[in-house]
């Protein structure tokens, strides 16, 4: 009897195990047809970073995966490619809004991944980067929020003071972006002729040390400034430029430097003053000469990319002296000495005004890439000219890439 009753139990607790079973796998079923995915959309959605936007003078808002104006876009995009959203600082002031606009239009145009632009600027250019910007919204690409300028209150005339109304206030983006641990610093007259994911993708390549990269200010040292005229210290044999600058915030924010005013090492927001107080009747391009000076004492924290991720007028006008973009292109291009505004090199001024009047819409290779070739060759008297062809080298494979990627809806 006990047998039979051992054999009951046993089958009855089988039993048992199998219903839970069957009902366990009857609610992972139920909740794959109402999400489309196994929970793979929830997952999708705690991991969306949280971004801010400032909406018509109301403040900032925490705008959330669901309620995102990109969200549907961003989460098809998300199923092909990584989810990571790329972010982009420019500080803006006096008649600079066109200019920025063009170098937002050239980062969306090619861009894969989506984009947040923090656009620090004067207030008399909020209203003009609303209406432009609220009028790209179709795109579903991108997401910007606008600071006013803003320096330390009680040494705020000294920081505006230095070598551009507003140009120091880079210095301080690692201490107001709290919240972004990356971030992508371009002037103004930056254009990007390839996408933004490829310098965004050199942070991976980063060691264990570094926190920042940038491209050197001169190839040439015959013609170098910061080796025949500087008063200060700065980083290797030419220095380093700032108008692109790749940052590791966390690391910045975290890190102690080195440095001469003191035996401590201090962090980010305590050298900025006392470098400034120490040296600034020795510097000339205000806080690009502070990062030199902190890299200078400090160089195992900076990566050097190469000069096509920065290429100016310096590479070419005395001759061609950047052998990346001779090799491989341009990538980002950068019009400093006003190069964009004026008939002194007019390469520059056609690539410029090239990106400036295309539409989102258009065609690439006929409403662009065609009729830039055709104004390039107008400037083969000059030595910027004669070379032409590799400022339309990275252009022309964006374009094509561009049109041999998925859609977003796909």
């Amino acid at each position: 009897m006990r047998r039979y009753l051992r054999v009951l139990v046993l089958c009855l607790g089988c039993g048992f195990c199998s219903l839970l079973y069957a009902l366990n796998q009857l609610s992972v079923s139920l909740e794959e047809e109402e999400t489309g995915g196994g929970g793979k959309l929830k997952a999708a959605a705690a991991s969306w970073p949280t971004v801010s936007g400032r909406v018509d003078g109301k403040g900032a808002r925490s705008v959330g995966p669901k309620n995102h104006p990109g969200w549907s876009t961003r989460y098809r995009l998300m199923k092909t490619q990584s989810s990571e959203t790329m972010h982009l600082a420019v500080v803006a002031c006096g008649e600079r809004l066109e200019e920025t606009v063009t170098m937002i239009k050239s980062a969306i145009i090619f861009s894969i991944q989506p984009l947040q632009f923090h656009i620090f600027a004067e207030d008399h250019l909020h209203r003009g980067f609303k209406n432009i910007l609220n009028g790209w919204k179709f795109l579903q690409t991108f997401n910007y929020t606008i600071y006013p300028i803003t320096f330390p209150t009680e040494n705020a005339a000294e920081w505006k003071k230095l070598f551009k109304p507003c140009a120091s206030q880079r210095l301080f983006l690692p201490l107001i972006l709290k919240e972004v641990d990356s971030l992508l610093y371009v002037d103004t007259d930056i254009l990007f002729l390839r996408p933004v994911d490829d310098i965004w993708s050199l942070l991976k390549k980063f060691n264990s040390t570094q926190i920042a990269a940038m491209a050197p200010e001169h190839e040439e040292p015959r013609i170098g400034w910061y080796n025949r005229f500087a008063r200060h210290p700065y980083y290797g044999k030419t220095g380093i430029n700032s108008g692109v600058m790749l940052m590791n915030m966390t690391r910045m924010r975290r890190k102690y430097f080195k440095n001469d005013m003191t035996t401590a090492r201090l962090q980010w927001g305590e050298i900025l003053m006392p470098l400034l107080k120490k040296y600034k009747l020795n510097i000339t391009w205000g806080d690009q000469d502070l990062l030199n000076i902190m890299f200078f004492h400090n160089p195992e924290s900076l990566f050097v990319f190469p000069c096509h991720w920065n290429y100016r007028p310096d590479h070419c006008i005395y001759g061609s002296n950047c052998r990346e973009a001779e090799e491989e292109g341009i990538f980002i291009l950068h019009g400093n000495r006003g190069v964009y505004h004026d008939d002194k090199q007019p390469v520059f001024r056609a690539i410029y005004e090239a990106l400036r009047n295309c539409s989102f819409g258009d065609d690439k290779v006929h409403s662009l890439l065609y009729p830039l070739e055709l104004e390039l060759l107008k400037t083969v008297h000059t030595y910027c000219g004669k070379i032409h062809k590799i400022f339309t080298k990275q252009l022309t494979k964006s374009i094509r890439d561009s049109y041999n990627r998925p859609t977003k809806e796909s």
